[in-house]
């Protein structure tokens, strides 16, 4: 509590100053504001801000963090806890809950006493009016997207309806798609789109069918906003849209008649987002429907597991991936282009070698790549520049900036130009020559050519933005005008002082606002000249500083001077919104200008990462997802080797078709399966990102989607164990992989008991590689999976083939004589012939006694050599030593009845059960599955 006092008396808080009337009328007024309970609401006080009631006390304990900040405004009953926030606080409030949390929106309110009026309001998906606030002094990192979902529940599962806009890059967009109860799709388009809020009708948020809904929303980390459900009608779509997007309407019309849901989607966000009441957004959106199949699907986990983006938490920006490739130059254009490569891996082959063909380019070529970063330095934030054009929100200062973005352009292209490598007709394509076509005569020439001529350039150095006079012939006129009358008073100046006998700097001629142009003597010279002074000038004001005086003369030139002035000052206001006015004309251009210098920026990051490490990256190389293996020869983790303190020792994953396509992975604890498994899907995500990557050779075969399930995150908070996590991030799994996905599950089944867990590690080993069939990385404690990679021995009484199943284990040295451990962290084929659990224990001095036992039990309960292990005897009875053996009719006819007990607990529709339900169905199956293992005794040890 002390720091916190030390903190409020180092930050003064500003005084709330409101007098008894004021208070009494916004008392009054502050009861009138509707219940919100996620709006923060402040208000604007001029030189501070304050805020009241609940949200005073919130801002108080969760930025101030002491209530000592609170004061009362009122009295009794009727008062009202308050706080006060300085601008710089509230500029970093304003950032907390837009840009970080999800769970609250803001307001501002202006005026006084009763008469407030809300002038902003903003979420963490509608950034809008704050944009001013949040990124005056900083980067727009990402630009985020407000989604709305309609689905349609029915009985095999669910259609969902999505609309989307993205206000940054001006893009309205429509999908419509079928999901399954664990809503793998609508995750991966949450992800792919950057959405920080989404809005559903009130009925399916309180529905039974909308909690696994809005557990996916949840997981991405939404802000849910409820709307009435006669807000999701689709009538007035197509002129609304008719509006916003440039061009004709015939494709837009296509578009929406061509789906179901969406549109009525579309139609509450765009009426939640108020776009029709800002006449400034008609004609500058365009429409796209989103297409889930057109780039790699990430969801939330595994987005996650890879650490894709930045995290508050992370202890320096090589934490991420994002924060780890983010070589960008340019003012945030970079930074948000990478956010959404990023999320939106690429899938067609040819696309993929583009970027690396480009990257390769400026590898090869250092110093074309580091002059071409030089320059992209100096380029501002066109996108931002523009919308302020296009919201008509700019000012000169704005397109100044465009200006000085604009003449870097021929030296990005005669550095483009310089380069002969391989690539050149690619780099001549994708950059030279659209950077031709945006700045010749009828483009930016054209705007640079009008900034030159009408800015007066020269004024810049002293930080004033004018129109030049030389411009305007009115503004010419008005110039010299100015001109002559500043001569005529400096005439009128050295008459004066003739007149009075004092020189012209004893005789001050001053610029004031109260009188305009007046003469100043200090109070020390007035009684030498007071006779003259009282016959021939007016006396206006006689103070400690000295008197002033005028003249007819001079009054009169000094009120032309001030209307010349005023005319002066009006008409440069006229002319500069003529020029912004102007200046917008150009904004289609900008924004293809930004797209390529953006892209530009990035690619050439890529390059500089590449470059730049210790160990460089490589080109990989890509086959289409249906052939090829993926092969990482000497791969590293590019975020872990980029640790000051990591001496990173690099490994080989060979995912080979029928061979070493499923992957077990045993080892110690600490030895780095993790790490390895992780390690392999980030290789494989920047490779389709279009960058180089941390191995010694690469190829790849492309994957549409990444599931991962690392370490279960606990959510008991949510009510949700452990275990139950980890079954939904599995059963997600299980229902979107296919066998052109890549899976990565680490430490599946520790949730529960050892034998539960091991039944259902092994049956979702043996589903993906029998069904699904996708390369798969699978770290485990359980040894006993790694039979799974002898069930296709030569000469084993087995009814089915295991194909492509490989063992491989982190290796750790015990040394026999000092038993010390050592992790060697290498990957090395074959299964871990021993669990490293009892050793560690051991070094952590633990009793002699407690470690004699725990040899003695773990004897007892394993046995760990898989070349005598089998399937059907895995389990053993307490107690008993030794291993029952079964008849293998009767193991695979328990196994087919196991599997079919599975299957349809798999099948049953939790979602729409409630407890009761659900619980008298799986006794039913429980008491079934019991009657048919009478005679299946394989089957009854189970039970």
């Amino acid at each position: 509590m002390d720091d916190d006092l030390h903190f409020l008396d180092q930050n003064k808080l500003p005084e709330l100053k409101l007098d008894a009337k004021q208070a009494q009328g916004f008392l009054s007024f502050f009861k009138t504001l509707p219940q919100d309970s996620r709006a923060v609401r402040f208000f604007d006080r001029r030189d501070y801000f304050t805020a009241h009631g609940e949200n005073a006390a919130f801002v108080a304990k969760t930025y101030y963090h002491t209530t000592t900040a609170l004061r009362q405004l009122g009295n009794g009953s009727d008062s009202l806890s308050s706080v006060t926030v300085s601008k710089s606080m509230f500029e970093t409030i304003a950032r907390d809950l837009l840009l970080e949390r999800t769970d609250r929106t803001i307001e501002l309110y202006e005026g006084s006493g009763s008469n407030c009026r809300l002038v902003k309001s903003g979420s963490p998906g509608n950034l809008g009016s704050f944009e001013d606030i949040l990124f005056a002094n900083n980067e727009m990192q990402d630009s985020p997207a407000t989604v709305a979902l309609l689905p349609n529940f029915r009985e095999n599962g669910c259609t969902i309806g999505l609309g989307y806009i993205d206000l940054t890059k001006r893009v309205v967009g429509l999908a419509e798609f079928l999901d399954d109860s664990q809503f793998t799709n609508v995750e991966s388009a949450l992800v792919g789109l950057g959405c920080r809020e989404c809005l559903l009708p009130v009925d399916v948020a309180k529905s039974t069918e909308g909690r696994g809904l809005l557990d996916a929303l949840s997981r991405c980390g939404v802000m849910v906003t409820e709307r009435k459900k006669n807000e999701f009608k689709a009538r007035d779509l197509v002129p609304d849209l008719g509006r916003l997007v440039k061009g004709s309407i015939e494709p837009v019309r296509d578009l929406v008649s061509g789906l179901e849901i969406a549109p009525a989607a579309l139609e509450a966000l765009l009426s939640y987002a108020e776009m029709l009441s800002d006449e400034t957004n008609y004609g500058n959106f365009t429409i796209k429907p989103y297409n889930l199949d057109s780039c790699m699907r990430l969801d939330s986990a595994a987005m996650r597991a890879l650490n894709v983006m930045e995290s508050k938490n992370d202890a320096n920006k090589n934490f991420s991936l994002f924060g780890l490739m983010n070589r960008t130059c340019t003012a945030g254009m970079g930074k948000r282009l990478l956010h959404m490569w990023l999320k939106q891996p690429l899938l067609d082959v040819n696309e993929i070698n583009d970027r690396l063909n480009l990257v390769q380019a400026f590898v090869e070529d250092i110093e074309l790549c580091q002059e071409l970063r030089q320059h992209l330095k100096r380029i501002s934030d066109i996108d931002r520049l523009t919308r302020n054009l296009q919201k008509k929100k700019a000012g000169l200062h704005h397109v100044v900036k465009l200006y000085q973005s604009s003449i870097r352009l021929p030296y990005i292209k005669s550095a483009l130009e310089k380069y002969e490598g391989q690539f050149s007709p690619l780099i001549k394509e994708r950059f030279f020559e659209p950077l031709g076509i945006c700045s010749d005569d009828d483009h930016l020439n054209k705007f640079v050519a009008l900034v030159e001529t009408s800015v007066d350039l020269d004024q810049l150095e002293n930080g004033e933005y004018m129109i030049s006079s030389g411009y305007d012939s009115r503004l010419l006129e008005l110039k010299e005008e100015q001109e002559s009358l500043e001569s005529n008073i400096d005439s009128l100046h050295k008459k004066a002082a003739d007149d009075l006998d004092l020189t012209d700097k004893v005789l001050k001629l001053e610029k004031g606002t109260q009188f305009g142009h007046v003469f100043r003597i200090t109070k020390k010279e007035e009684p030498k000249i007071r006779k003259k002074l009282t016959t021939q000038f007016i006396v206006l004001e006689t103070r400690k500083d000295g008197v002033k005086f005028t003249n007819s003369k001079l009054k009169k030139l000094g009120d032309q001077y001030q209307r010349i002035l005023e005319e002066y000052k009006n008409c440069q206001k006229e002319l500069v919104q003529r020029v912004v006015q102007t200046a917008a004309t150009f904004s289609e251009v900008f924004e293809s200008l930004a797209a390529l210098l953006a892209e530009l920026d990035v690619l050439l990051g890529f390059a500089d990462l590449a470059t730049s490490c210790p160990t460089p990256y490589t080109r990989p190389d890509i086959t289409p997802s249906d052939v090829g293996d993926i092969i990482l020869e000497g791969s590293r983790h590019p975020c872990v080797e980029a640790q000051d303190w990591v001496n990173f020792i690099p490994n080989d994953c060979k995912l080979v078709r029928g061979q070493s396509w499923f992957q077990i992975i045993t080892g110690p604890n600490m030895g780095g399966k993790s790490t390895f498994i992780r390690q392999v899907g980030v290789n494989i995500l920047m490779a389709q990102v279009g960058s180089f990557v941390p191995c010694d050779r690469a190829t790849i075969s492309v994957r549409d989607c990444i599931f991962a399930r690392v370490g279960a995150g606990d959510c008991q908070l949510r009510g949700v164990s452990t275990f139950m996590q980890e079954m939904l991030e599995t059963a997600s799994i299980l229902k979107g992989a296919t066998d052109k996905s890549l899976i990565i599950i680490d430490e599946l089944g520790r949730g529960t008991s050892t034998y539960d867990g091991f039944g259902l590690a092994w049956a979702i080993c043996e589903h993906i590689v029998d069904v699904i069939k996708a390369p798969t990385l699978f770290a485990t404690h359980f040894h006993e999976l790694t039979a799974l990679a002898h069930d296709n021995r030569e000469g084993e009484p087995s009814n089915k083939k295991i194909i492509g199943v490989a063992n491989y284990h982190v290796s750790a040295h015990i040394d026999s004589s000092s038993r010390k451990l050592t992790m060697l962290y290498k990957v090395e084929p074959g299964a871990c012939d021993q669990s490293f659990g009892i050793h560690v224990a051991e070094f952590a001095n633990f009793p002699e006694s407690v470690v004699s036992l725990a040899r003695e039990k773990a004897a007892e309960l394993e046995d760990f050599s898989p070349a005598t292990i089998n399937a059907v005897d895995l389990s053993k009875q307490a107690g008993q030593k030794r291993k029952r053996e079964f008849d293998p009719d009767a193991v695979s006819q328990g196994a087919a009845r196991a599997h079919q007990f599975l299957k349809e607990f798999a099948e049953l529709p939790l979602e729409q059960m409630d407890m009761k339900q659900a619980l008298d169905h799986v006794n039913k199956m429980k008491s079934d599955l019991e009657k048919d293992s009478e005679n299946c005794h394989w089957l009854k040890q189970f039970l």
